[in-house]
């Protein structure tokens, strides 16, 4: 989806200040200054339109991003509320247009081409900065597209549970990931991917943030990222945990949100007991992410629901290939 390329979105003032210096240095081509006046007005308009209409088109379609994006960008900052931005610069770009067109036929009638040229960037300045917190939200918006996870077409575990259970702490172990770990809870921030090698293919592993056992319209923006990650990219969820209550939440809180996460999604779901070395529990695999054990068991039954990896044709020849 290329999320990470769209580039910086500029203030009102930055591109106000690019046009103005574009047009500039045309205007210092042309002797006559009647017409210098007026292109430099239809520079200065066209500049502007051209840079607002690339700000539009730099943003993906939001209606056509897959389940997880789409949910992630309505959690951060909400699809209408975006709309309503591009909008506002699509309006923008518009009229810087239509009044490019406007100034520059009344400068042909006009005695005073200068007097005109200097209303003419006073209302587009106007136009422009109109829109100015657009632009402002979008580059936000921006800044977090570019660094959302980027989630590859393999098998997909998410581990969920409640926070500080250890669930950072297992995909460390088990992937690619360095996710940061600490002893407080809500330590993941965001959602964090890593990646491990199974045969000629691979598993990836969603890190969420911890989410709470409460209704949904309470849960914060974090928790809901968790659920938008296990709704629509899991095939297999691990639930982690935590009876010896270290994490800070009761283990009847625990099981009440495993029993909702096991109805939430229509894939299997692993259960698996944390910090064993300090408490263990019956009827679940145990294992603890600080010595290790019992840590490979865990990973092995979620690459059972995997299955074995595809294997390769035999035969292909280098003309095949092509």
């Amino acid at each position: 989806m290329d999320l990470e390329k769209i580039p910086t979105v500029p203030t009102a003032d930055e591109v106000m200040d690019r046009s103005l210096r574009r047009a500039a240095s045309k205007m210092k081509e042309k002797k006559n200054k009647e017409r210098a006046d007026r292109e430099f007005v239809m520079a200065i308009a066209a500049s502007l339109h051209d840079r607002l209409v690339k700000v539009i088109r730099s943003f993906p379609e939001f209606e056509a991003l897959p389940p997880f994006y789409r949910d992630l960008v309505e959690i951060f900052f909400g699809l209408e509320k975006l709309k309503m931005a591009l909008g506002g610069v699509g309006w923008a770009a518009f009229n810087t247009r239509r009044i490019g067109l406007q100034m520059s036929r009344e400068m042909r009638r006009a005695p005073d081409t200068r007097g005109v040229r200097k209303r003419a960037v006073a209302r587009l300045s106007s136009i422009v900065h109109r829109v100015d917190k657009d632009l402002r939200f979008l580059n936000e918006v921006r800044n977090t597209l570019r660094v959302l996870p980027e989630l590859r077409d393999e098998f997909t575990v998410v581990v969920a549970g409640y926070p500080n259970v250890g669930k950072s702490s297992f995909i460390r172990l088990v992937s690619s990931a360095e996710p940061e770990v600490a002893s407080y809870p809500f330590t993941t921030k965001g959602i964090i991917v890593g990646h491990r090698k199974v045969g000629r293919s691979g598993v990836q592993f969603v890190d969420t943030p911890g989410i709470l056992d409460r209704p949904p319209g309470e849960r914060s923006p974090i928790e809901r990222q968790a659920v938008a990650a296990l709704m629509h990219v899991a095939q297999a969820v691990l639930f982690i945990l935590d009876p010896s209550e270290m994490c800070g939440y009761p283990v009847e809180n625990q099981l009440a949100l495993m029993e909702e996460v096991k109805g939430m999604v229509g894939v299997p779901v692993v259960i698996a007991v944390n910090k064993a070395d300090v408490k263990g529990m019956e009827g679940f695999p145990n294992m603890s992410t600080l010595t290790g054990e019992g840590v490979e068991a865990v990973l092995e039954a979620l690459l059972k629901i995997k299955g074995p990896s595809p294997t390769p044709r035999r035969g292909r020849n280098r003309s095949e290939s092509r």
